[in-house]
């Protein structure tokens, strides 16, 4: 019989716990729902009122994965679930993880957990803006990072604020609060600022996902701020061959990574991180940080720490 543990009142049975998820590291179920538990303050704060899509690996990475946003077979009539409108198939209903017996539940079908850029109160009204930067062999985290500091200059050029975490796969996710903003007009700010991206640093950056053109340079996806996209949440756990996490990461450390190996976090290692920095992207969660969108998208170069030189390399100046 599978174990049955109570949390927080609901009873939850929780299946193989000894089962290997990750060969790699010998990671098994168990360790995998112990992770969420001690992670479940940020993470839940990252989910919540945010419907979910999963992606399932119930054998481990190199299993069979599937991606549902629909709500699983057998939840538990207490899981929240939320109408969430679909302008093809009608509207559906997808699961919100509010609380930790549902996160607990969740990690017991083993998922990555993705969710779009708007909360369940007002479907397709962005209140964050994303870009997924994302490079092609062989380059690497290393680029991506060079691709960031631009568009974090960029960004703070039209009096936005801008936050990061690693994809927890090759990459690098970074994040804007914005005030309520339809997701139409977040999608095409951000492609404009990928389009000045790879015109200053066209050695570095791609905007166009033709996989010609993406070896060795940083493709910066905007896509991502669709209504109808999802974006790994902060702290999830990747179906990867080990388990990294998409884990929040400072400036600092972009600035100085020279080595892909400094920003690839594994699970093991967040609880020491939020115990260090605390939750890196809690100015996400308040609205005071939160910035409108300019009425167009002027074309400033990053200034606050380096300017794009001839031939579209990009020169990083220390910190005072």
């Amino acid at each position: 019989m599978s174990p049955i543990t109570v949390v927080e009142g609901r009873r939850l049975s929780l299946t193989n716990l000894d089962k290997v998820l990750y060969p790699e590291t010998g990671t098994t179920k168990g360790e995998v729902l112990h992770y969420c538990t001690t992670t479940a303050g940020p993470l839940l704060a990252h989910l919540h009122d945010r419907p979910l899509s999963f992606l399932r690996y119930p054998d481990g990475p190199d299993g069979q994965r599937f991606f549902t946003k629909n709500v699983p077979p057998g939840t538990p009539s207490w899981v929240t679930t939320c109408e969430v409108p679909h302008s093809r198939s009608g509207p559906t209903r997808q699961v919100l993880l509010q609380d930790l017996p549902a996160l607990v539940w969740a990690a017991n079908l083993v998922v990555e957990l993705h969710t779009p850029q708007w909360t369940r109160q007002a479907p397709g009204v962005a209140d964050r803006l994303v870009f997924d930067l994302d490079p092609g062999d062989p380059a690497t985290i290393v680029e991506c990072c060079t691709a960031a500091q631009w568009l974090h200059d960029r960004l703070a050029a039209d009096g936005l604020d801008v936050y990061a975490k690693t994809s927890g796969s090759k990459g690098l996710h970074l994040i804007v609060p914005v005030e309520p903003t339809p997701s139409e007009r977040t999608t095409a700010y951000a492609r404009s600022l990928a389009v000045e991206a790879a015109a200053a640093l066209p050695d570095l950056v791609v905007h166009k996902m033709t996989k010609a053109l993406r070896p060795g340079k940083v493709f910066i996806d905007f896509s991502q701020n669709a209504a109808a996209k999802t974006t790994a949440v902060a702290y999830t756990l990747r179906a990867r061959a080990t388990p990294t996490v998409s884990a929040p990461v400072t400036w600092d450390e972009i600035a100085a990574c020279t080595d892909p190996q400094q920003l690839t976090f594994l699970f093991d290692e967040i609880e020491p991180r939020c115990a260090r920095y605390g939750d890196l992207l809690a100015p996400l969660l308040d609205p005071d940080h939160a910035r409108p969108l300019p009425a167009a998208a002027s074309r400033r170069p990053g200034t606050a720490r380096g300017e794009p030189r001839a031939g579209g390399s990009y020169r990083v100046r220390p910190r005072p």
